[in-house]
């Protein structure tokens, strides 16, 4: 049993049990009254019986509301759910933070599953994306999905998300980020063209954010907009410098150590008091957190649950 600011309870998954929990003390009401969130896919998995991959995926029961959050590579959600206890025939609204194959694999498995659930994602997220290797070869990194009609003929609507969108009471979409910081940049060399000639700006990136009892809830995918540039954006829409948790990947592996040092003044700023750096944040930037902030931090390997 381990304590985060003395509102935090964490369990770790133990004599086999598949179960990794944090449960969020009760605080200031919100518009959400009850929000629970299980991670489904990451690049670690915290209990047997789980399995992990290099991906990304929430589960957010929201008032009764079932929100997939990302669909990670598509390897490990429906085996994850199955052991988790998660049924994702009963999703209402997938929520897609960018076009990446690490957070749209899984999108034909739950469209496949699920009883016609709402899609919210940005047009831009449907382009052939590509990264650069080592090698200096291109590599395909996009969604295999590439038009909203083809998702739309298997969904019950398909919700283009340019602009900030509220999913249901309390629960919104940010929508396109302003790039308005100098130190932050996607992350990577990400291209819209297979020579490579392209830059991708990730124009597709978003957050989803949510009024809970304690506060204001921030799920991540992977922050290409930038992680500064992108709790700066939700504090202009909610018209308050507070936010409570921020859990996901903030894409800081190849950070410099001037855009880490301004991420972690940015979560000073923010008052931000539960904070779950996870997927492809990096190591070097993880420790960093947890080395500020040994008394906010979270683990999120698959398994995980949070309850608000």
């Amino acid at each position: 049993m381990q304590g985060v600011s003395g509102m935090c309870r964490v369990r770790y998954a133990d004599h086999g049990k598949l179960r990794a929990e944090t449960h969020i003390d009760e605080g200031v009401t919100g518009m959400i009254k009850e929000l629970g969130i299980t991670v489904l896919s990451e690049n670690r998995a915290g209990a047997r019986g789980l399995l992990a991959e290099h991906g990304w995926a929430l589960w957010v029961e929201a008032d009764g509301r079932k929100i997939l959050f990302d669909t990670g590579q598509g390897m490990v959600l429906t085996h994850n759910g199955r052991k988790l206890d998660v049924d994702l025939s009963i999703t209402d609204d997938v929520v897609l933070s960018h076009g990446h194959y690490d957070h749209t694999g899984g999108l034909d498995a739950v469209l496949a599953e699920a009883c016609r659930p709402d899609v919210y994602v940005h047009p831009a997220a449907f382009q052939a994306k590509y990264g650069k290797g080592a090698d200096g070869v291109a590599r395909s990194i996009g969604c295999h999905v590439r038009s909203a009609d083809e998702v739309r003929s298997r969904s019950g609507n398909v919700v283009l998300t340019q602009l900030p969108t509220e999913i249901v009471d309390g629960v919104w979409v940010t929508g396109e980020i302003p790039r308005r910081s100098d130190f932050e940049d996607t992350g990577g060399p990400f291209f819209l063209d297979e020579k490579l000639t392209k830059p991708d700006p990730l124009v597709d990136d978003q957050a989803m954010y949510i009024e809970s009892r304690k506060g204001t809830i921030v799920l991540l995918g992977c922050a290409h907009a930038g992680l500064v540039n992108t709790l700066d954006r939700i504090a202009e829409l909610t018209s308050r410098d507070e936010i409570h948790a921020v859990l996901g990947g903030m894409h800081l592996h190849a950070a410099s150590e001037e855009r880490i040092e301004r991420s972690v003044e940015a979560l000073e700023r923010h008052s931000v008091r539960v904070l779950g750096p996870a997927h492809c944040t990096g190591r070097q930037a993880t420790s960093r957190l947890w080395a500020r902030f040994p008394d906010r931090c979270v683990e999120c390997p698959t398994g995980s649950r949070f309850a608000f």
